[in-house]
């Protein structure tokens, strides 16, 4: 018997191995006994990896002599179950990456090195034979020793967390342990009992077209849903009580969510309303707590499971339904490495464990509508917002002609006053971190720009830094001109950092609070800016896109987009799209408590008719009209794309690469009116990372003809060999054109 092991490298090929040959731990399992989804610990070349057996056969391309056996076998029993597994596979052929690094690239770290899967087993801490004959007067002095002593004494062993949760902190426990009266034990959990009702409290009562959308979902069969609901209709309560019903029956919900930051008040609301285990999966988890939150989830001890992109390959014991919350966001398409969509996966997924999945958003993409409209997908809408204050009012400022201090016009920091002053908050939204996008000499014209990118340096006065905000290089704020040694430098332009100076300036009476990467890096930055907002006291929030994202800001009454023109003249054709999606996302954190919200737009081009129609229509309208547009011009989603790109030192060598690319896709199928090629031509940003990047775009009208050729494509590559000087990517469905 011969076993095909999947190994991260980066060949788009398996490789075969022998059964293991050595008696010992490896050899405890015989050959028909290790099945697909195992790991084991492989010769390769001079090293020794871990892989995952994907199958077995009895006939190898490769001759018998030159194939080696498997060192040791790693696993009792699968790691990944078949059906995930051969998710796993289809994942990385559709999007062309070598199975063995996909695989690995979703495992957790501690499983990739080859650490054994946690057993059901636990450290507790129970009293010692010295600390059961302690008495009740003991450690008066000492209250928090004296309460772990009474609770060990009363609840039995307790684990490191579960003593967490009563306020004893691991200092007062390892304080107890050098006394000799506590000692550490390894014990199995218990399996998870629900104590009293699933529910921790009542669900809310559902409108209408809640009731009519929730009782819409099977759940016994595979079917794709789109929740499309304005703002304020109440998404979240149909996912809470859709979750319910699959808990009821025993199963397990997955749920992704688009940031990092979103997790935990997504989180504390779950908690809020479900008494049962509940687990995050996302990349601010250290090695160990991932590795614990993947095998809850596999173990089925967690009942739903909250993550991030990387969280849709999380196994489940019991899959039961999976929801996607904000479905258009682009952080749902991994953008480098295994360049997956966690939408699309998600739906192949539900699809192949025959369960529901629910994509949600008030302004899904158009690719989502457009398989509702083929009947792919079933379409829900909501648009009632209930009790809720009606639909902000739009309002646009003509910034042409106009006096501005700091990007601020006299008209918006005149509402602004007003809405403080009626005690709302004001959110302003900027997608610019930083102080300013520019450091100029006003003498000679010189700016600060990145030496290893084509981008300028944006200044960053806090940390009296500039910053490359694509390779993160940084260097010094310098007080001379580098090109003639002026002092006369001037920031230019505006960034949330330079805001919330001016802003606090122009209202000192008001807290001015700012939400954005750099904001958030410090441990509690987040947690502690949005427990100021939801104080619901008179405020100033800036922030970027991360403000705009699926946060319950009831005390905003007015939101403000302080420039939206950068969408209305991009490169990208879909820069319309996520300009319209940010636009009504922004304006949603408006009015959604019991006054009335308003929207200020601030832009140089107020008749420009994307804008007008997004303004006096609503996104529905909108989506249509950039549907139509696309067919016409056959972009997606009417056609599919696949995105070739090159990096190397020189941009000649880049571009050759993918002239070769170019005249292998036209031999096997050459330019028509069904398939098209665009390229080489340089990124949109050429250099990044001291690197020159170039890309080959290839549309086709036909799926098949596009994987047709991206898997001959990469086979011949595969068996070329890339120059040394040259790296290539593929990107299937690409999100980003650069």
């Amino acid at each position: 018997m011969i076993f095909t092991v999947a190994i991260p490298t980066p060949l788009r090929r398996l490789f075969d191995y022998l059964p293991p040959a050595s008696p010992g731990q490896a050899g405890e399992k015989t050959a028909a006994t290790i099945a697909p989804g195992t790991r084991v610990r492989v010769p390769f070349g001079r090293r020794s990896l871990v892989g995952i057996v994907t199958g077995s056969k009895t006939v190898s391309h490769q001759p018998e002599a030159k194939l080696r056996a498997i060192e040791q076998v790693l696993d009792a029993s699968p790691l990944v179950e078949p059906q995930l597994l051969a998710l796993f596979i289809w994942a990385a052929n559709y999007y062309r990456h070598p199975v063995g690094d996909a695989l690995f690239t979703t495992l957790p770290s501690l499983l990739r090195q080859g650490e054994a899967v946690p057993d059901n087993c636990r450290e507790h801490w129970r009293l010692s034979s010295r600390g059961l004959g302690l008495g009740e007067l003991s450690l008066g002095r000492a209250p928090r020793q004296r309460q772990l002593i009474d609770i060990l004494s009363t609840q039995g062993p307790q684990t490191g967390a579960a003593l967490a949760n009563w306020g004893i902190s691991r200092d007062i426990v390892k304080t107890l342990a050098a006394k000799g009266l506590v000692e550490a034990v390894s014990l199995p959990l218990p399996t998870p009992v629900v104590a009293g009702p699933l529910l921790a409290q009542p669900h809310l009562a559902l409108r209408d077209e809640q009731r009519q959308a929730l009782d819409s979902l099977e759940m016994d069969a595979f079917h794709s849903y789109l929740l499309f609901g304005d703002t304020g209709t109440g998404k979240t309560e149909v996912y809470l009580q859709a979750i319910e019903k699959v808990l009821n029956r025993g199963r397990q919900a997955l749920v992704l969510v688009p940031e990092i930051n979103l997790t935990p008040q997504t989180l504390e609301r779950f908690r809020h309303r479900f008494n049962c285990p509940i687990t995050l999966m996302h990349s601010g988890l250290s090695d160990r707590e991932r590795l614990q939150a993947w095998t809850d989830a596999r173990d089925g001890r967690a009942r739903i499971v909250i993550g991030t992109r990387s969280a849709v390959f999380t196994p489940l014991a019991a899959p039961g339904i999976i929801i996607l919350d904000e479905e258009h966001d682009p952080s749902f398409k991994q953008q480098e490495g295994f360049r997956y969509s966690a939408r699309d996966v998600a739906v192949m997924r539900a699809s192949r464990t025959g369960i529901p999945v629910i994509l949600g958003s008030a302004t899904p993409s158009l690719e989502s509508l457009n398989n509702c409209q083929r009947g792919r997908y079933q379409l829900l809408e909501l648009r009632d917002r209930g009790h809720h204050s009606p639909a902000p009012a739009w309002e646009l400022v003509d910034l042409r002609g106009t006096e501005l201090k700091a990007g601020f016009s006299a008209p918006l920091l005149k509402a602004m006053a007003t809405e403080l002053d009626k005690g709302g908050q004001v959110l302003v939204f900027l997608n610019r971190r930083g102080y300013a996008p520019l450091l100029l000499c006003h003498d000679c014209g010189w700016q600060a720009e990145c030496r290893h990118c084509s981008a300028r340096l944006t200044v960053h006065l806090q940390r009296k830094s500039l910053i490359c905000h694509h390779c993160e290089g940084r260097q010094a704020l310098p007080h001379r001109c580098q090109g003639c040694h002026s002092q006369r430098l001037e920031f230019v332009g505006q960034g949330t950092e330079r805001s919330e100076e001016v802003l606090g300036e122009l209202f000192p009476d008001v807290p001015v609070l700012r939400i954005d990467r750099d904001s958030t890096r410090r441990k509690h930055g987040m947690r502690d800016a949005l427990a100021a907002i939801h104080k619901n006291q008179p405020c100033i929030l800036v922030g970027t896109q991360m403000i705009a994202k699926g946060h319950h800001f009831p005390a905003v009454t007015l939101a403000v987009l302080l420039e939206a023109d950068s969408g209305l003249f991009s490169t990208d054709f879909r820069a319309t799209e996520r300009m319209a999606q940010m636009i009504t996302q922004v304006a949603g954190r408006a009015g959604r408590g019991d006054r009335p919200g308003r929207v200020i737009i601030q832009s140089h081009y107020c008749d420009h008719p994307l804008l007008t129609e997004l303004i006096k229509g609503d996104y529905r309208h909108f989506a249509n009209l950039l549907l139509a547009e696309r067919h016409q011009q056959q972009l997606p989603p009417f056609t599919n794309l696949a995105l070739f790109r090159a990096d190397a030192r020189e941009a000649r060598q880049a571009e050759q690469f993918l002239n070769s690319v170019r005249q292998l896709c036209e031999q096997l199928l050459p330019p028509s009116p069904g398939v098209q090629y665009l390229g080489p031509l340089p990124g949109v940003m050429e250099k990044r990372k001291g690197m020159y990047r170039f890309t080959l775009l290839v549309n086709a009208v036909n799926r098949a003809h596009l994987a047709d050729i991206t898997e001959k494509v990469c086979a011949e590559l595969d068996r070329r060999g890339t120059p040394n000087s040259v790296s290539w990517s593929l990107d299937v469905d690409p999100a980003d054109l650069n």
